[in-house]
C-alpha cells in the first residue's frame, strides 16, 4: 500500500498547475513523484479527450449524415409531392408523375445526398483533427496560416474545377436534364448516359461518346422532359386537293393515336405550312411521351406513304419546266444581218 504524502498547495500548482486535474493530484498524492504525476497526467487526460472527441464527431457525423439523406428523400419523394399532389392532378397526363419520373428523382437524390454527405464528414472531422491536434499541444496558428495560404494557391489553380462542381452542383438541384434525356448542351447533342458534378456524358446518334464539363454549359436543350412533340412536315403535289389530303393525314395520325400508347393526346393537322418550289407542305403536330417523338414521326411516315399511295395522292419530287423557243431564219434577200 502507497502511503499518502503531504503535498502542499505550492507544490500542486508547480506540478499540476493552476487548474490541476484529478488524474495529477491522485498520482502526486500518492507519490509525490513530479515524474509520475506529470506522466499520469500526461498518458489519461489527453487521450480520454481525445477519445471523447473523436466519439463525438463519428455519433455527430452520422447523425448529420442521415439527416441530409432524409431531407433530400423527402424532397424527391415525400413531403413535397403530396404538396404538389393537387396541382398534378388538375394538369394534363402529360406531367403527371411516371415510374420513369420517380426513378430520375430518386437517382437525383442518391447523387446529391452523396455528395451533401461527403462534404458534412469531411468538415465535421476537420474540425475534430484539428481538435485533437491542440490536445496533443500542437500550435495550429501557423498550421492554420499554412492552409489558408495553400488553399488560396488551390483556389486560384483550380477555378474552373470549382465552376465545373458549382454548375454540377445547379444541374442536379434544379433538375435541368437527368440521365436517358435527350438533350442539345450548346450544340452537342445525345442522350444523357451519366451526370457528375464536374462532367456531363452523352452518346450522340452516331455512337460517339462527348465528356462536356458542366461549367461549359451555357445553354440547355432539353428534348425530353415531362413531354415531347413529333412535328411532321408532309408535302403533296400542287394538283392535289388540300382538303383530301388533310383528311387522309388526320385518319392515319388518329390511327396511331388510338392504337399507340406513346400518343398522349388527339393530333393536331395544322394544315398548309408553307408553298416549296416542287409542293405544299402540310404541318401535323403530335405530343408524345419523353423521347418517342421520334418513333412516332417514323410510324405515321410510313402510314402516310401507305395512305396516299392507296389514295392516289401525289409526294412530289423535285421538278423543272423548260420553254423551248425556236426563231424563224431571216427572210432571203434582205440583206441585213440577222440578230
Amino acid at each position: 500500500m502507497l502511503v499518502l504524502a503531504d503535498v502542499s498547495p505550492e507544490r500542486l500548482r508547480s506540478v499540476c498547475g493552476d487548474d490541476p486535474g484529478r488524474i495529477c493530484r491522485t498520482v502526486l498524492d500518492a507519490t509525490d513523484n513530479r515524474t509520475l504525476a506529470e506522466l499520469g497526467d500526461w498518458l489519461v487526460g489527453p487521450p480520454l479527450r481525445i477519445l471523447l472527441i473523436l466519439l463525438v464527431a463519428v455519433i455527430f457525423n452520422r447523425i448529420a449524415r442521415r439527416a441530409v439523406k432524409r431531407m433530400l428523400r423527402g424532397m424527391a419523394s415525400g413531403a413535397m409531392r403530396e404538396r404538389l399532389g393537387a396541382v398534378r392532378k388538375r394538369t394534363p397526363a402529360a406531367f403527371l408523375e411516371t415510374q420513369e419520373t420517380n426513378l430520375r428523382a430518386e437517382q437525383r437524390a442518391n447523387a446529391l445526398s452523396g455528395v451533401l454527405r461527403s462534404i458534412v464528414s469531411f468538415v465535421i472531422f476537420a474540425i475534430a483533427g484539428f481538435m485533437v491536434l491542440d490536445e496533443l499541444g500542437v500550435n495550429l496558428a501557423p498550421l492554420l496560416a499554412g492552409a489558408g495560404v495553400v488553399g488560396l494557391a488551390i483556389g486560384f489553380g483550380s477555378q474552373a474545377l470549382v465552376k465545373d462542381f458549382l454548375s454540377g452542383m445547379f444541374i442536379l438541384v434544379e433538375d435541368q436534364f437527368g440521365v436517358g434525356d435527350v438533350v442539345d448542351l450548346d450544340g452537342t447533342s445525345g442522350t444523357v448516359e451519366a451526370i457528375s458534378l464536374r462532367t456531363t456524358q452523352l452518346r450522340s446518334v452516331e455512337g460517339t461518346v462527348w465528356h462536356v464539363p458542366n461549367g461549359e454549359i451555357r445553354r440547355v436543350g432539353n428534348m425530353s422532359k415531362h413531354w415531347s412533340r413529333a412535328v411532321l412536315d408532309v408535302e403533296v403535289a400542287y394538283g392535289t386537293d388540300i382538303e383530301q389530303a388533310r383528311a387522309v393525314i388526320k385518319r392515319v395520325a388518329d390511327e396511331v393515336w388510338r392504337a399507340s400508347g406513346d400518343v398522349l393526346e388527339e393530333p393536331d393537322v395544322q394544315g398548309v405550312e408553307r408553298l416549296g418550289a416542287s409542293g405544299v407542305t402540310i404541318r401535323t403536330l403530335v405530343k408524345t411521351t419523353p423521347s418517342q417523338q421520334w418513333e412516332v414521326s417514323r410510324l405515321l411516315r410510313e402510314r402516310i406513304k401507305a395512305a396516299f399511295d392507296a389514295n392516289g395522292i401525289e409526294i412530289p419530287f423535285p421538278q423543272q419546266t423548260v420553254w423551248h423557243r425556236s426563231e424563224e431564219p431571216a427572210a432571203a434577200g434582205s440583206g441585213g444581218d440577222a440578230s
